[in-house]
């Protein structure tokens, strides 16, 4: 916007106008004053002064217009907004509901911003040349309207100006009538047409993106029937951002988004405010999330007094507490599968035919904006790769950026690095594995899309149980699922979650499945059976409250919607409730002298050198270890390799096997080493 544009031609001869009455009052203050010329004049009193402050009575000056100036001035900007133009005081004035006198206070106050001559005036007029702005009673004196109007001297308490933020008044230990007067930077920005976004906004509100999801015709019939608040309650998949950005579209609104979780827990009122002023500005409409059980009331309510359109998303039930008047509720339904892969696509553009999208992307439950972002993530991703190629691992990496980070205060996250080659087991255990990746992988098409498993508040999750004694690859296998889906692995410390005092570990677990809930992860709770255990008869309080707990973990574990496993090493120890509830129960046997061979050799790898008398069908037949026993015995060995000359041999490995069994408190059996009882003594 340049000088010659309208609106600030307008705001200018307004300003013109307040001039000729600063030029007045000086005028008539001169002709009073005893020492015109003192150079230090307003930086004390004189006797002289303090005479005439005694002897003169308050007085109140009428101002009229008798050059015309505020008429031409309207009838400018008339001629201009006929033509087109938007004059932005006008539209300030109608958005705010301000009167003439407010306009003319607003006016007042700016003055200095638009020209430095206003600052030695308004000194001047304080009689202080150290306060050069304006005060309330100047301001008072310059609308032509005395200091005891108790009506006007409430503009500057509860007034339009004040609540709305377009005035603030400073210097709080004075009395009113001396407090000095400030327009926010923001505002005087937005009236010589500056749209930037409020500095103190950054981070706190954006601009969402229009994407092409979902039925927003609901919600435009209740804007347009002149409902002014919304909540819009979405499904895990769903979006209630999208659909409220295309219904404030529909009815030619912009939209700010305002994430509440980014407030300051301290200055979150304030900072709703400095929303609603913006929206205000902008004539936008405010969406505003996501509204959680433990949302701020002042913060709401704050938000909720905008008169513009104002929608809430959230996935919880609304509080009436929380608001004086409930919205609308409107319920927005999950996003399908087909849509998200359609999403994706169209995101990726060209760069993603040769990958099978809905296979690569269907253990990630997403929201459609978070999809699109994920899909950004991915390009750069794969534009930072050796070739620059996308492939189904950038989608992954995509997908996983739009975890939370609340679910790692919570649980320890593996990163998986092992896959299928790495797991040696009965074949009818990996089939099963190979089951539990295929449910996850498809359970939003299967429970979702098909509604396989309607009613009773179900969720769309998949929970196996993993049982088999310590050793025997549950915790592996949980990581090779995890890492055939493209998720991290979130292994819940089960230590940190029990509390001896009731009710404390129901709020433990309740906060690892909401986390859960917002992370595209696995949850592997190890040794499952200390939470997951057998309800017992009630003989005394502690056994009441026991199996209120686990009734609280049945109905939980029932609705959540992701992929959980339960190890243990004690599969009978488990509530046959909990079993009913589980997808697949998995056994891990203690591998035979065939898979401890297998296992020898995937232990020691391939990096460390090997001598020619290690015999692997002996260290697997003679030795009856788990794998992870296994496993400990072979990196024991490869340490005896170091210390010696690089290369693990048959000696090494035995002594390595002594150290296993002394570890685990078991005989050592000549019978068991046979030959090699020399090395093992």
């Amino acid at each position: 916007m340049t000088v010659d544009d309208p609106s600030i031609t307008h705001l200018l001869a307004r300003l013109g106008v307040i001039e000729d009455r600063i030029r007045a009052l000086v005028v008539a203050r001169r002709a009073d004053d005893p020492h015109p010329d003192d150079p230090f004049r307003g930086l004390y009193l004189s006797e002289e002064m303090v005479d005439r402050l005694l002897d003169t009575p308050g007085a109140t000056t009428r101002w009229s217009d008798a050059s015309g100036r505020l008429d031409d001035c309207e009838r400018t900007a008339d001629r201009a907004a006929r033509a087109g133009a938007r004059i932005r005081l006008r539209d300030l004035s109608a958005m705010f509901d301000l009167s003439d006198v407010d306009l003319d206070m607003l006016v007042i106050a700016l003055a200095a911003d638009l020209d430095p001559r206003f600052e030695r005036f308004f000194g001047y007029l304080n009689d202080d040349v150290s306060r050069r702005r304006p005060s309330v009673a100047l301001a008072l004196d310059l609308c032509g309207i005395p200091l005891a109007s108790a009506h006007d001297r409430g503009r500057f308490v509860h007034g339009t100006l004040v609540s709305s933020g377009l005035l603030n008044l400073e210097d709080r230990d004075r009395p009113l009538p001396s407090r000095a007067l400030r327009v926010p930077d923001r505002v005087v920005s937005h009236l010589l047409g500056d749209d930037s976004l409020d500095p103190a906004l950054d981070g706190l509100v954006s601009h969402p993106a229009d994407i092409e999801w979902g039925d927003a015709s609901p919600l435009v019939a209740a804007l347009r029937r002149g409902i002014r608040c919304v909540y819009v309650r979405e499904a895990a998949t769903g979006s209630g951002a999208v659909i409220a950005v295309r219904a404030l579209a529909e009815i030619g609104r912009g939209a700010l988004h305002l994430d509440l979780n980014r407030l300051d827990a301290d200055r979150g009122v304030d900072e709703a405010r400095l929303v609603v002023r913006e929206v205000r500005l902008r004539g936008h409409g405010l969406i505003a999330g996501p509204v959680a059980r433990d949302a701020d009331p002042e913060v709401l309510a704050a938000l909720d007094a905008s008169p513009m359109p104002t929608i809430f998303v959230g996935a919880d039930t609304w509080d009436p507490g929380w608001t004086r008047d409930l919205p609308a509720v409107i319920e927005i339904p999950p996003s399908t599968v087909d849509e998200r892969v359609r999403l994706w696509r169209e995101s990726l553009g060209d760069t993603v035919e040769p990958i099978d999208v809905e296979t690569a992307t269907g253990p990630y439950r997403l929201r459609p904006e978070q999809v699109v972002r994920a899909a950004r993530t991915a390009r750069t991703q794969a534009s930072v790769s050796a070739d620059g190629h996308l492939t189904a691992a950038h989608l992954g990496a995509g997908a996983r950026a739009e975890n939370g980070s609340t679910l790692d205060r919570l649980a320890r996250r593996i990163a998986p690095t092992v896959g299928w080659d790495d797991l040696v087991l009965p074949e009818p255990t990996a089939e099963a594995l190979r089951e539990v990746a295929v449910r996850a992988r498809f359970r939003e098409r299967v429970l979702g899309d098909w509604g396989m498993r309607p009613g009773g508040g179900r969720g769309h999750g998949v929970v196996a149980l993993f049982a088999g004694d310590s050793g025997t690859g549950k915790t592996m296998s949980a990581e090779v699922i995890a890492s055939e889906l493209g998720l991290d692995l979130y292994v819940i410390d089960l230590s940190t979650l029990v509390d001896k005092y009731i009710g404390e570990t129901e709020k433990n677990l309740e906060r690892v499945f909401q986390a859960a809930a917002g992370t595209n992860g696995v949850l592997l709770f190890d040794e499952a059976d200390a939470v997951f255990g057998k309800r017992s008869e009630v003989r005394d309080a502690h056994d009441r409250y026991a199996n209120v707990e686990s009734a609280y973990l049945l109905q939980r574990i029932e609705r959540f919607d992701g992929l959980a496993l339960l190890s243990t090493n004690l599969r009978a120890n488990i509530d046959e409730a909990f079993t009913r509830r589980l997808d697949l129960i998995i056994d891990f046997p203690m591998p035979d002298a065939g898979l401890r061979a297998e296992l020898w050799d995937r232990c020691l790898g391939v990096a460390i050198a090997r001598a020619d008398d290690i015999d692997l069908d002996f260290l697997g037949t003679a030795f009856e270890l788990s794998g992870g026993s296994i496993r400990s015995a072979a990196v024991t060995a490869g340490y005896f390799a170091a210390a010696a000359d690089g290369i693990v041999t048959m000696r090494h490995l035995v002594a390595a096997v002594e150290r296993e069994y002394r570890k685990l408190g078991r005989l050592l059996v000549e019978s068991e080493f046979g030959r090699y009882w020399v090395g093992a003594s």
